[in-house]
Parts: C-alpha cells; sequence; structure tokens
C-alpha cells in the first residue's frame, strides 16, 4: 500500500459568499463597497511577505483571526435621521371637531427622512398610514354622449344634488365635476357629411354635433349648478361602437387647473355603455402622432382629437398615477369582463355595473368609493441603479403581507392606522455618491414620504491620506489607510511598477494561473508582473515554473519513499525509471511473479498487472489463476479430507492432521446455512458425497476473498434407513393369500361361463329333435295311386 499525495496543487475555494475577497479591493473604499461585512485593516504591519494590498479587504471576524487590531478595522455603518415627522391626524368626535382645511391634514407619517446607505446594509423605517376622517373628497363624472345614451342623460341630470346629499355623509368637503365625451371627429369614427356633422342622429331634433371631450363643469361645491349645467346637455352620436373614452380620461388627469382638482382625494367617474379606442387605433383615421400626455383644453373642448392619437393603457396608469386620481368604471352588464380586465391593470380603479339607463349610479359610486378606499397601496418613485425596496405591511388585525403584497392593506375603515415595515439596500455606490432623492406614497392619495439617500463610498481613514507619500515608491501613490493608493499608471504593493511594463492595469494578474486567486501559487512573490519563486530550507528542493507552480518535492509515494523510490519527481508528477510505472512508480512492469506452474503467465486465464494476476476466467482464482473452487473433480479430492475431519471416518482418518489442515472447516446445522451461490463474491462449489456405510454428506468448497480455502459441512449424515420386517412378512402373506383367492374366483367364474355355453347347446338341440310325427318314417305303403290328367270328372 501506498500513501498518496495529490498530483496537482489544490484551487484555492472561496468560503461560501465571501465577497469581501473576491472584490480584489486596492483600497479601503473599494473594500466596504463590496458587502456589509467586509472591513478593512489600516494597521500598515498587517501585510506578510507574498501578500497584496487586497488581502486586507476581509470579512470582520476573518481580519480579527489574522491577528488586525479592532481599532485598526475600518468598518463604517448606515444611518438614519428623520427630518420630518408630524403624527397622523387624530379627529376629535361629536360637533365641537373643527373642520380642517386638506393641508392640515396627515395621513402618512414620517414625511421626510434621511437614510445614511452602507453597501449590502439594508435601513429599515416605519411607514404609518392612517386614512383621514372627513377627508375632502373632488368627483368628476366624465359621462359618455353618444346616442345610446340618451335615456341614461335623463337620470344624471339630478345626479349633483342627491351625490351631494349623498357623500355630506362621508365628507363635509365635497365637490363634483360634469364633463362629457364622444369621438374624435374624423372618418370612420363619425359621419363627416355636412348634414351629419351637424346632427349626427336621424330624426331626433335634440342631437348635437359630434365632439370629442368637453369640460362642462370645472369641479365646484354647488349641486344645483350641477344640475343645471347637466339639463342643458344634448345627446350626440358616432358611427362606431367603440367611443374615445381615452382621450377624455388623459384631458381629465392632465387638465388639472382647468378641471380644479385640489390637492384630496380625487375621483373620476366614467361612465359608459360601449367599449374603447387606444393607441394605435387612430390609424384608421390616418392619425399616426402618439399622444403626448399634455393638456389641449381651448374654451373647455378638447382641440387635438384630430391630430394626437388615442393614449395607450400604460400611458394613462402614468399619468392617473402621477396626478392621484382614483377611477370608477360605471359600465353597462355587456361591457363587464373588458372593464375588470382594464382595471386589473389601472391600480386603484374599481369597476361598478351601472343599469341600463344609470338609475343606480349614486349607490354605484358610493361603493366603488368605499372599495377603493378601503385598499391603501404604496408605490415609490424610480429607484437609482443598484438600490433596492423591500416592503412588509401590518395591517389590521394583526394581518402581515409581505413581498410584492407588502405593499397593500385592505379593508381599512375611517380612522384605521396601519404600518408599513421599509428596508432600502444599496449594491455599491450610486453615480459617485451623489445623494438621491425617492419618494413613497400610497396611491390615490397627494402626501408622501421623502426619502433622501446618501452613499458611504469612503472611509474615514481616507481624509487622513497623503498624497505623493515617499512610503508609495518615490511619491509614486496617495498613502491611506495603512496602504498605497496608486497613481494613475503605477501598479503595484508599493506603486513600485509602471502599468506600462505590462499589458494589464493588474499587475498582479499577470501572477496568477488561469485567473486564479493565489498570487505565485502562494510560493513566490510577484515582482512587477514577474514571479519571483521562494527558496526552501532544503537545497535539494525547489520550486520551478511561470507560477511557481512546480516543484520537485511534492509527488505520490510509495513505502514513504518519493515515487517509491523507483524515479524522480518532475512539476508534482513521478517520472519512473524501467521497469517501473504508476503516479509512484509502485507498479512493476516485471511478470516473473506472474508465472503458473505450466510456464504460462497467469495459466493463460488472466492478465499481469504491476506483478499480480487478475483473473479474467472467474472460475479461476490465486495468485497465477490456477485455483479453480468450481470445477469438476474438486467435490472428489476433498472428499477424504472433509469426512475425516468433520466425522472422524474415511481413509485419511488416521493421517487427518497431516493431510487435511489446508483449508478453514466451518461447521453448520443443516443444508439452508451453507453459503449460497449469490451470498458470497466469490464462487462456491456445492458437493453431495457418499461414504462407506452409503450415508450421504452435504458440503460447499471456495476460495475466499483473502485466498484462503473455505469448507462449509452439514455436520449431521444422511443414512439410508433399515427395513422393517414385519410389514414385509405380512404383505407376503398377505399377497399369497389374496393371488390365491383370486385364482380361486378367476377358475369359479371360467366354470360357470362354461357350463351356462353347454347347457345353452342342450336346449337349442332338444328343441330341433322332431318326436311328434304321427308315421313310421320307414314304413313303405303297397298301395300306387295313378292319377289320369285326361279325366275331367264326367
Amino acid at each position: 500500500m501506498h500513501h498518496s499525495h495529490s498530483l496537482s496543487p489544490p484551487l484555492f475555494v472561496f468560503p461560501e459568499g465571501n465577497e469581501c475577497i473576491s472584490a480584489n479591493a486596492k483600497y479601503c473604499g473599494e473594500c466596504i463597497q463590496a458587502g456589509a461585512k467586509c472591513g478593512w485593516c489600516k494597521d500598515p504591519d498587517f501585510l506578510k511577505q507574498g501578500e497584496t494590498v487586497s488581502t486586507r479587504c476581509d470579512e470582520i471576524h476573518s481580519l480579527r483571526n489574522k491577528g488586525c487590531r479592532e481599532d485598526m478595522i475600518e468598518n463604517p455603518r448606515g444611518d438614519q435621521n428623520i427630518l420630518k415627522n408630524k403624527a397622523v391626524t387624530n379627529r376629535g368626535k361629536g360637533p365641537d371637531k373643527k373642520k380642517l382645511k386638506p393641508e392640515d391634514i396627515t395621513q402618512i407619517q414620517p414625511q421626510k427622512i434621511n437614510l445614511l446607505l452602507r453597501s449590502g446594509e439594508p435601513q429599515s423605517f416605519t411607514l404609518t398610514f392612517k386614512r383621514a376622517e372627513d377627508y375632502p373628497i373632488d368627483l368628476y363624472y366624465l359621462m359618455d354622449l353618444s346616442y345610446s345614451m340618451k335615456d341614461d342623460l335623463e337620470n344624471v341630470k339630478n345626479l349633483g344634488t342627491s351625490l351631494m346629499l349623498e357623500m355630506s355623509k362621508i365628507t363635509s368637503d365635497f365637490r363634483i365635476g360634469f364633463g362629457s365625451f364622444v369621438e374624435k371627429t374624423v372618418m370612420p369614427y363619425i359621419s363627416t357629411t355636412p348634414a351629419k356633422l351637424l346632427n349626427p342622429c336621424t330624426g331626433d331634433q335634440n342631437c348635437t354635433s359630434p365632439f370629442s371631450y368637453k369640460n362642462v363643469l370645472k369641479l365646484t361645491s354647488d349641486g344645483k349648478k350641477f344640475n343645471t349645467l347637466v339639463g342643458q346637455q344634448h345627446i350626440s352620436g358616432n358611427l362606431d361602437s367603440p367611443e374615445g373614452g381615452f382621450d377624455a380620461i388623459m384631458q381629465v388627469a392632465v387638465c388639472g387647473d382647468l378641471i380644479g382638482w385640489r390637492n384630496v382625494t380625487r375621483l373620476l367617474v366614467f361612465s359608459t355603455d360601449a367599449g374603447f379606442h387606444f393607441a394605435g387605433d387612430g390609424k384608421l383615421g390616418g392619425i399616426v402622432l402618439p399622444n403626448d400626455g399634455k393638456c389641449h383644453l381651448e374654451n373647455n373642448v378638447y382641440t387635438m382629437s384630430h391630430y394626437y392619437d388615442y393614449p395607450s393603457i400604460a400611458h394613462l396608469v402614468q399619468k392617473l398615477s402621477d396626478n392621484n386620481i382614483q377611477t370608477i368604471f360605471a359600465v353597462t352588464e355587456e361591457f363587464q369582463p373588458v372593464y375588470q380586465e382594464l382595471k386589473n391593470l389601472i391600480p386603484k380603479s374599481a369597476v361598478g355595473t351601472l343599469s341600463a339607463n344609470s338609475s343606480n349610479v349614486i349607490n354605484l359610486i358610493i361603493d366603488a368609493y368605499n372599495s377603493l378606499s378601503s385598499e391603501v397601496i404604496l408605490e415609490n418613485s424610480k429607484l437609482p441603479e443598484g438600490v433596492t425596496i423591500g416592503y412588509t405591511a401590518r395591517c389590521k388585525n394583526g394581518v402581515v403581507n409581505e413581498g410584492e403584497n407588502g405593499r397593500k392593506c385592505s379593508n381599512i375603515s375611517i380612522g384605521d392606522e396601519v404600518t408599513f415595515n421599509i428596508s432600502i439596500t444599496s449594491k455599491g455606490c450610486p453615480k459617485q455618491g451623489k445623494p438621491e432623492t425617492i419618494k413613497i406614497k400610497p396611491l390615490g392619495f397627494t402626501e408622501e414620504v421623502e426619502i433622501v439617500l446618501n452613499f458611504i463610498c469612503e472611509c474615514e481613514c481616507h481624509r487622513e491620506g497623503i498624497k505623493n507619500s515617499p512610503l508609495c515608491h518615490h511619491g509614486n501613490g496617495t498613502y491611506e489607510c495603512g496602504a498605497c493608493k496608486c497613481n494613475e499608471g503605477r501598479v503595484g504593493r508599493q506603486c513600485e511598477c509602471s502599468s506600462n511594463d505590462v499589458a494589464t492595469e493588474d499587475m498582479d494578474r499577470t501572477c496568477r494561473k488561469d485567473n486564479g486567486t493565489d498570487i505565485c501559487s502562494n510560493n513566490g512573490d510577484c515582482v512587477c508582473g514577474t514571479c519571483e519563486c521562494k527558496k526552501r530550507e532544503n537545497p535539494e528542493e525547489r520550486y520551478s515554473g511561470q507560477y511557481c507552480q512546480c516543484d520537485n518535492f511534492n509527488c505520490d509515494r510509495s513505502g514513504n519513499k518519493l515515487c517509491g523510490g523507483h524515479g524522480r519527481c518532475e512539476c508534482r508528477v513521478c517520472i519512473c525509471d524501467h521497469p517501473w510505472t504508476g503516479s509512484a512508480c509502485d507498479c512493476s512492469l516485471d511478470n516473473s511473479t506472474c508465472m503458473a506452474s505450466n510456464k504460462q503467465i497467469c495459466n493463460g486465464r488472466g492478465t499481469c498487472e504491476c506483478g499480480t494476476c487478475k483473473c479474467t476466467d472467474p472460475k479461476f482464482q490465486g495468485p497465477t489463476c490456477e485455483t479453480c473452487p468450481t470445477c469438476p473433480g474438486v467435490c472428489t479430492e476433498h472428499k477424504e479430507c472433509v469426512q475425516c475431519r468433520t466425522f472422524g471416518t474415511g481413509e485419511k482418518k488416521d493421517t487427518c492432521e497431516r493431510d487435511c489442515s489446508y483449508f478453514n472447516l466451518i461447521k453448520v446445522k443443516a443444508r439452508d446455512k451453507l453459503p449460497q451461490p449469490n451470498d458470497a463474491t466469490y464462487p462456491v462449489m456445492h458437493c453431495k458425497e457418499r461414504d462407506a456405510n452409503d450415508c450421504w454428506f452435504y458440503y460447499t468448497y471456495a476460495v475466499n476473498n483473502n485466498t484462503e480455502k473455505e469448507v462449509h459441512v452439514v455436520d449431521t449424515l444422511d443414512c439410508p434407513a433399515g427395513p422393517d420386517i414385519i410389514p414385509i412378512v405380512a404383505g407376503v402373506v398377505a399377497g399369497i393369500v389374496l393371488i390365491g383367492l383370486a385364482l380361486l374366483l378367476i377358475w369359479k367364474l371360467l366354470m360357470i361361463i362354461h357350463d351356462r355355453r353347454e347347457f345353452a347347446k342342450f336346449e337349442k338341440e332338444k328343441m330341433n329333435a322332431k318326436w311328434d310325427t304321427g308315421e313310421n318314417p320307414i314304413y313303405k305303403s303297397a298301395v300306387t295311386t295313378v292319377v289320369n290328367p285326361k279325366y275331367e270328372g264326367k
């Protein structure tokens, strides 16, 4: 047996997730940006010979273990500072509660926070949301005035005062506005013949010219004015089924001043009994310019419907969200599925089923408002590159939502308070560490939290750096945090090399084999991009190779000798002398030890490997493949010895000690206890032999894996039993008697048959005898009678 050493240098494996080492940091700032666990040892005497600057960057506990003092480890931590933290509004109950302006009501806390972010270290804070009581509401009613909505217009005429009444139960500050839409005023959406342009409805004189969108009434708290103006509206018409409602929604969202939106809850009720056109449909009318998302109202009418295409759904979502508008789609039963799909795409929107004549519109608005306001969903502005945000919602009744749903709480009543845990993490140092601002707000609300992000990009010791320090090879770098941060064009531990000397900026890279992590295989120093190998105490032993990856003392050993004493070690591989081979030169090519007694190698039944036979025929075993435990004749060959050693009988019982001690004998109680052919890993021969007393005995013969002969024998003989006399005699007597009786019966039977035949014969003859004839047969009469033929008896 030989002890083997590895043939190739072990590859260095990073401890799982050690981002500090893999960052290969050149200076302290680069190190702390690699991850939250990373620290930098600024102790000038920390590095050992052969180590690079990047060795200073490691996980904190590793630096301690390597002997860096606690006060020498740079490990800045993140921090947070709340700048504005006005408490959420608690309103008193009862008639004496004071009316607050929208700007005096706070539903979200804190309002401004400053975070100092260290790469990989999350900063968390709690955001509280409380749905304020008596919060002002602005509701804009946007109605489809195509001809099919004629009966609906009648019901909407009294909507203003009725809705004012209902909404007063929810808020004391409610304003309502009204707008209407039909379709783009170009073919093929409307008929452009002059008569149809004046009146698109056949036979209805109350019909007005088609228009895209009209802002009829800006938001007002005068319900009667709403009723009066809506009462003056006339229905119009168009050709195709879908309407141009998206153009109208876009204008309502972006024309804030003209609509009169305040910084309060903004509801847009979109009432229609048809589908909608969206981006791309404008091509039918030759309109290809995409919607610009700007306000184009003149005299409260949308003027650019023939110029800009319909907006896309995504564009609408963005504009509705930017302007905190919550949409209620009041649509007929038929179009429920379509608007339900649209609702799924527009956050903070609801769908209600409008009766055929809009009679249920008030209930629909109240229900939709309750469903919208009972849900709070947080959204954030665009995050800087490398910054991630996580939400965990703690809703009422102890409900905790995580993941994407961590942004959302449902079933919130007025006065309920919910909290969100918000965690912000940065990776690295975005945009050279300039502060960034992000905002978080609940969808559909104007209030928001402003978060100023500051990034830790440098260590504290960076400030104390000495530029062009003599410690950095004649002033070729800044000495900071215990190491040299080299100037442009200089590389090396002390900035001792010019980067022009090597093709790469990373001087050490040319000293790393296969872009590995070990410099000069840890067996040398990298001097300006070239490995200089270390010397060994024993002058016979030496490192060599471009990366000092070779040596002449780390080969496999056999018998505690390098290369088994039969070769020399070159670059960790044995070069063997003749006739030796193998990784440790421990395999002989000499085959004399494989010669069988018949002068054949391995008895012709195997191959000679390293001076030992590997038998190819599974029946044959032994050092020269001459033992065959399962060949015919094996049983007879060992019979006498098995007999004398087990039972003390047989021809060899006197010479048993001398002749029969060549196998191990194992006695078993029964035949089924003998080794079965599939039990062992080597062939087993089953034998059955007979001794002088005609008794059988059973045994198995095998040669085990250690080339020992093994015999398992059943320790009881299987002898034939002696005859039982009484049954034999009784049987013989009974046999004779029974045979005699049988013969008698047969004879008797034959006689009876014979007599019956004779008697039958006699009876037959008796019947044939003619005893009753009247004449004597011998008597002849004397009279002769002659008859004359001619006589006629006359």
